[in-house]
């Protein structure tokens, strides 16, 4: 994952969002976006251990597909952990845990070339794995910050960095407890971990668009 994002990604981002905010809450009825409790600065958010909420993590990525479309897909079986100082951000720890079986692409016949040995060799290698080495405030833009980390697929671990934001704070609507959530964009050469078969007529770069949400713990 590249440090710096190409323009358009930030349209992608967009786009995906909007998908995402038709499906957001789901249970319990409509709850308003904003309560007296919530808060926009990550530094007011308590800090300790968080856990993923599996039912609202989205990791999805795109490609060109010989230029004619840019098809979306997603892994459907994750789990993160957050260790947060939101005092000091960069003492904080992140991990991810992806089941590479997971990936779905709402083709089945697709789905099972992809867990293939072209591709991410599932038997071989079950998991995809990423551990954050830095974070830190985005010097251009400081209501961003840039997580970097090592990210592991079939084996190969190599040096990647998103773009995160941090969208709210605040309180579960049922639990009282405390909930974090953020959006994350990036870009990589898939190529770079194994994975570059039918390059370069599909394409080669993967944009990343990450939605999670943690409850505290």
């Amino acid at each position: 994952i590249m440090p710096s994002l190409v323009g358009s990604e930030m349209c992608i981002r967009d786009s995906y969002c909007l998908t995402l905010a038709c499906v957001g809450v789901y249970s319990g009825g409509y709850v308003s976006d904003v309560s007296a409790a919530d808060y926009a600065d990550i530094g007011q958010a308590p800090a300790g251990s968080y856990a993923l909420d599996t039912s609202h993590g989205y990791i999805t990525f795109s490609y060109s597909h010989q230029g004619y479309s840019r098809p979306w897909l997603r892994f459907k079986n994750i789990q993160a952990s957050l260790q947060l100082d939101s005092q000091e951000l960069a003492r904080s720890e992140l991990t991810v845990s992806i089941d590479a079986a997971s990936i779905g692409s709402g083709v089945d016949i697709f789905d099972e070339h992809l867990r293939g040995k072209n591709f991410f060799q599932v038997d071989q290698f079950p998991d995809i794995a990423f551990v954050a080495t830095e974070i830190v405030t985005d010097p251009k833009s400081p209501a961003d910050f840039l997580i970097t980390g090592d990210l592991t697929i079939k084996g190969i671990t190599k040096t990647v960095t998103l773009k995160a934001l941090f969208n709210k704070g605040g309180l579960h609507f049922k639990t009282k407890q405390p909930v974090v959530g953020f959006s994350a964009t990036g870009l990589i050469k898939r190529s770079d971990w194994g994975l570059g078969y039918a390059v370069p007529m599909v394409g080669d770069e993967v944009n990343l668009v990450i939605e999670v949400e943690f409850h505290k713990e």
